[in-house]
């Protein structure tokens, strides 16, 4: 019996499977058999595997398996989005720090993944897909941690695997902006040099499936913007500001979610360039953001949920209509001019309305993007081996 045999027949104990993929650089570790079973609603999955197994997410995450950059989507084949019918499948998400609400680009990882795989173990209802062999395409519906999340994905001629050459489409949960010009004080000490002799700078707040503070490069003190930057210093400024977010009274306010105080958390920020990027065919016009998400984790794609809450924002500020084409780029799409996200408004004064804050009226987004396969991996742990059985950082071994 070979090694990868005895990994198969569990001889070194909890056996974890995995798929990688990359949305614009960024990566998506699916995790498709392995996690322990989650039990309630999705939140309440996501609640459950935060305090009772996240020393699974740090394993898989982290090092010596990952890295601190690195991103995954938790597989979960039963919600009640699913038991009504409504979605096909559930996903969790996951990255350095913990679990997010909502992942675009990773959404567009999925998308191929759930066509691709016709493991029914992996995907109980693959066969509810339903391909349209005249447009090459099949929809297919995730439930999110946000919601539901409505995915198109390109096929092959027979509709039985997913088409690379095409980008696969999402169509956001509602995203609003939720507070715009909100004056943040940068204490002195705090500071840094390229800031100068200003005192407070100003940021917007938008939530396209997760809160993010949107803030120009400029108003950061950064003349260039993100051509030809320092990107240390950028991530200096960018993660002062988000240490300082939490505490300005008109950001929490701007953080409260109508439907659920568990979506209430700033997830980002994001150093936006409005004057550069890379403009696809068929755009309108481009943009490049910089994003730092989760524990300061720098985002290589366009970010694609952040792509929901910057449409959002500029159709509040009267810059994005309905049906408007911008295309979002990040700075490894600009670096290789391909991979930015295009997106459009498709539907608008959308109300999100719950008992946790007032009513906010929301649009819905589509996000096109592509994803490609990287690899697959049996993640295993021996016995003895406390050194990778929860993960590591260095930046943690070093405190």
């Amino acid at each position: 019996m070979d090694l990868v045999q005895q990994f198969e027949q569990s001889s070194y104990g909890e056996i974890i499977k995995c798929i990688d993929m990359h949305t614009t650089g960024e990566p998506t570790r699916i995790i498709y058999s392995g996690f322990p079973l989650l039990e309630g609603t999705l939140l309440q999955k996501r609640d459950q595997a935060k305090n009772q197994y996240d020393n699974i997410r740090k394993r898989i995450m982290l090092e010596p398996r990952g890295h601190y950059d690195m991103y995954g989507a938790i597989i979960i084949p039963e919600t009640e989005l699913v038991q009504s019918g409504d979605a096909h499948i559930g996903t969790l998400f996951t990255h350095n720090e913990g679990f997010s609400t909502m992942c675009g680009h990773a959404t567009i990882a999925l998308g191929r993944f759930l066509v691709d795989t016709h493991d029914l173990t992996v995907f109980p209802r693959r066969n509810e897909l339903k391909p349209d062999l005249v447009a090459r395409e099949v929809k297919l519906n995730i439930h999110a941690p946000c919601g539901l999340v409505r995915v198109v994905v390109p096929t092959s001629k027979d509709g039985q695997k997913s088409d690379p050459s095409r980008p696969v489409t999402f169509f956001s949960t509602p995203a609003y902006c939720a507070g715009t010009n909100i004056e943040v004080p940068i204490p002195e000490k705090l500071r840094w040099p390229e800031l100068g002799d200003r005192s407070s700078l100003r940021v917007d707040i938008s939530y396209g499936g997760a809160y993010y503070a949107l803030v120009d490069a400029r108003e950061l003190g950064f003349s260039g913007g993100l051509r030809n930057f320092e990107l240390e210093s950028i991530v200096t400024a960018a993660k002062t500001l988000k240490s300082l977010l939490p505490s300005i009274p008109e950001v929490s306010k701007a953080l409260q979610h109508p439907e659920d105080k568990r979506l209430s958390f700033l997830y980002s920020v994001m150093v936006v360039d409005h004057e550069i990027g890379f403009k696809p065919d068929g755009a309108d016009g481009s943009e490049t953001g910089l994003c730092l998400f989760a524990e300061n984790q720098i985002d290589r794609s366009p970010t694609g949920s952040c792509v929901a809450a910057r449409m959002a924002l500029a159709h509040a500020k009267n810059l994005r209509g309905e049906g408007q084409t911008w295309a979002y780029n990040s700075v490894v799409s600009n670096h290789f001019n391909t991979g930015a996200f295009t997106a459009a408004i498709v539907n608008e004064d959308i109300p999100i309305e719950g008992e946790n804050n007032d009513t906010q009226m929301g649009v819905v987004v589509r996000v096109e993007g592509k994803a490609y396969y990287t690899g697959s991996m049996t993640f295993i742990v021996e016995n003895g081996d406390g050194t990778s059985e929860s993960g590591f950082t260095m930046q943690a071994c070093a405190k």
